[in-house]
């Protein structure tokens, strides 16, 4: 990302995230890599109370699509993420895991979270790495499809019917509220 980029913060508007591994290097290219940012993500997810609308894990990057954190700010939540991720797989002598910062797009209509849902579900294709999104294991796509729980909780309406039918209720809550 170039320096002096603009960000868009606290605008309750979705973020289209997108880091690398240090000079694009494919450290995420086994299954047990790619199940550990998962989990990863996850935690920091409930830890820092965000929402993910959708991801994807490639062999040298990452995308997603998520809301703002309600606890501190998506810059630290997304330095979690990395660091648990980084600590967890790091070996030999290599210091660097992923490349420093992160690109960020604020998207602010319906026909934009559409198209960066379809974008990150296509790239594993796209790369060669599959023949079918459905056959990618590391991305919201099946929740889309099926409405299949993954490791991480993705925020769609398969999410939104199943809390309707269990009686929960969305609470707003106001940032620094509590």
């Amino acid at each position: 990302m170039p320096w002096g980029l603009t960000r868009y913060q606290e605008t309750r508007q979705l973020h289209f995230i997108t880091f690398t591994c240090y000079h694009r290097a494919p450290l995420l290219d086994t299954e047990k890599a790619r199940s550990a940012f998962v989990y990863a993500l996850e935690t920091v997810r409930r830890w820092y109370g965000f929402y993910v609308v959708g991801y994807v894990v490639m062999p040298d990057h990452v995308h997603l699509l998520m809301s703002e954190p309600e606890r501190r700010t998506l810059a630290l939540s997304l330095q979690m993420v990395k660091q648990m991720v980084s600590r967890k797989l790091r070996t030999g002598k290599r210091r660097a895991f992923w490349q420093a910062r992160y690109y960020d797009f604020n998207v602010w209509s319906e026909s934009k979270r559409v198209e960066k849902l379809r974008y990150m579900h296509r790239n594993p294709v796209t790369r060669g790495l599959v023949a079918s999104p459905e056959d990618w294991a590391w991305s919201s796509f099946r929740h889309y499809v099926t409405g299949e729980d993954g490791v991480v909780e993705i925020e769609s309406q398969w999410t939104a019917r199943r809390r309707e039918q269990l009686g929960i209720e969305p609470v707003a809550r106001l940032r620094g509220s509590g």
